[in-house]
């Protein structure tokens, strides 16, 4: 492991600020935030080129600020279906174990690869694959089978995967122990509930009643990658779009997205995880992961995050 509390190079920001921002000057993206075991948790995407990504890493913080690194927590020598990259994290607990969802090779029509689940003792690993093979597999409803995010309904502890790329949404029910899917009432086991503007990186958020379904928008290796949601009242919508709260800020930091939330367990604070490119960086892959604050209006509405080279400063957690 390696503790540290990295300050990049002065060119990158403003003599008056003391950077928290990026977490970290290693490249990574797409990050997972997590709370376990009374500490903050990150669980990104390695960001290289595409055959490069071939291991996940994970970070720990009390605080926000000082980060400690967990290596190769899962490769793709642990996979025997992996074959080329895997990316996009999510990590859940479920019982007394920690399951650890993410996207193997780039699955096109006939290919093997997609969304697997790997399990383990701890959620910084290490985790072995569940499975032997990927758990979706397949293009339904036209979803090539990335980008899954795990979330259990605090309303009916039903769990369940929202996934997809190719500008298409599914979401889908896992059974308890997370080796298949259980169907919908009418039968069915996919549902698409892409909204408009969809691109990749789902997530769902619950808040005083309210569903919060996010998503990135954009091309990912370009400036204009943002986030935004829309609101339903239950897991799976209809949902009403609302708008992008976070993009490209051209004194910060552009191709700003695939984020996920850090919910304080007394409800009381969010911050959002999420990736963004450099000002001086052009290469798709120079992605670093920063967090800042998440707010709500009086309505329930999030409000437009600001980017920042501070960051934030997260309470002490239970």
């Amino acid at each position: 492991m390696e503790t540290f509390h990295i300050f990049l190079s002065l060119f990158l920001f403003p003599l008056s600020t003391t950077p928290i921002n990026p977490i970290t000057s290693t490249f990574y993206a797409d990050p997972e935030a997590s709370i376990f075991n009374s500490l903050y948790h990150i669980h990104p995407t390695y960001s290289a080129p595409y055959d490069q990504q071939t291991f996940f890493d994970a970070f720990t913080s009390s605080d926000l600020v000082t980060w400690t690194k967990h290596e190769k927590i899962l490769t793709i020598g642990n996979v025997s279906w992996a074959t080329r990259a895997m990316w996009a994290p999510s990590v859940i607990k479920n019982g007394d174990k920690y399951y650890f969802f993410f996207s193997a090779n780039d699955v096109h029509e006939g290919e093997i690869g997609g969304i697997g689940v790997a399990v383990g003792d701890s959620p910084v690993g290490p985790f072995s694959d569940l499975l032997g093979r990927p758990l979706i597999g397949e293009i339904i409803n036209g979803a090539q089978p990335i980008d899954g995010f795990v979330f259990r309904d605090p309303i009916t502890s039903a769990h369940y995967l929202y996934y997809g790329g190719w500008g298409h949404c599914n979401v889908v029910r896992l059974n308890s122990n997370f080796t298949g899917l259980l169907p919908f009432i009418d039968g069915t086991y996919y549902k698409e509930i892409t909204p408009e503007g969809y691109v990749e990186g789902p997530f769902m958020l619950v808040r005083n009643g309210n569903y919060y379904f996010m998503w990135s928008e954009g091309g990912w290796g370009g400036p204009d990658y943002r986030v935004a949601y829309a609101m339903g009242n239950n897991p799976l919508g209809p949902f009403v779009k609302q708008g992008v709260i976070l993009e490209q800020d051209i004194n910060v930091a552009t191709g700003a997205g695939h984020h996920s939330v850090f919910q304080l367990p007394d409800e009381s604070e969010y911050f959002i995880a999420y990736h963004r490119r450099p000002l001086n960086e052009t290469d798709a892959n120079a992605r670093v992961v920063c967090v800042d604050r998440m707010e709500f209006d009086q309505d329930g509405k999030i409000l437009k995050v600001n980017m920042t080279f501070e960051g934030v400063v997260g309470p002490d957690l239970p």
